[in-house]
């Protein structure tokens, strides 16, 4: 039984921002400490994952597949919107066996940057601030206290980091470290190692 995480997705002036650590844990015991819970779907959209890990895998694989096919048929990127629903559609198909993952599916489209939160039933919720996971409760006392709808990612990313590394602290399920995206009009780029470190000792030194 896996379980534990912190996930963040924010939506900024110019496209979206999302964060995770990387501690995967099964009951009391740390399984992996780096392990990849913001997953890249394509150039206009990314996935966070947190529940069961095989479980989140499986419908990341589904929804690659369908926004690649989506692409190839249409000729365009998928929207992030029908994205979601493709997501929230293998969730319910699977509801009386659920999969237990909970999804932020966020990205960039004709318009303009948006998430969406869908949970193991398949119920869509869209946000412009959103934490999931066990330290989600750490992540909102930085988040609400420090977002502000319109911010440019510039500024976003940052924050996010911000409130992923406070829920490190203080959530023993979340930990080790933590990955950061920006999904703009220019595409998914991650935020490299370097400058993570740098964030993760600025933010270390704070209350």
């Amino acid at each position: 039984m896996y379980h534990g995480t912190t996930t963040v997705g924010l939506v900024c002036s110019d496209g979206v921002v999302l964060a995770t650590d990387t501690r995967v844990t099964a009951g009391g015991f740390i399984a992996h400490r780096r392990g990849k819970k913001l997953v890249r779907i394509d150039d206009n959209i990314a996935m966070t994952i947190s529940g069961g890990v095989a479980d989140a895998m499986n419908v990341v694989d589904v929804l690659k597949y369908y926004v690649n096919l989506y692409r190839i048929e249409k000729g365009r990127p998928m929207p992030v919107k029908v994205a979601s629903q493709v997501v929230s559609n293998v969730l319910f198909s699977n509801r009386l066996y659920p999969l237990i993952a909970d999804v932020l599916v966020g990205g960039v489209d004709q318009t303009g940057g948006s998430m969406y939160n869908v949970d193991f039933f398949g119920s869509i919720n869209q946000e412009k601030m959103l934490a999931t996971g066990s330290g989600s409760p750490v992540a909102y006392g930085v988040l609400e206290n420090e977002f502000k709808e319109g911010m440019p990612a510039a500024k976003v990313y940052p924050l996010a980091a911000k409130a992923i590394i406070a829920a490190m602290r203080r959530n023993v399920a979340t930990g080790d470290h933590f990955d950061v995206a920006v999904i703009d009009k220019a595409g998914f780029r991650e935020i490299p190692e370097q400058e993570k470190d740098g964030l993760l000792a600025q933010f270390k030194t704070e209350n």
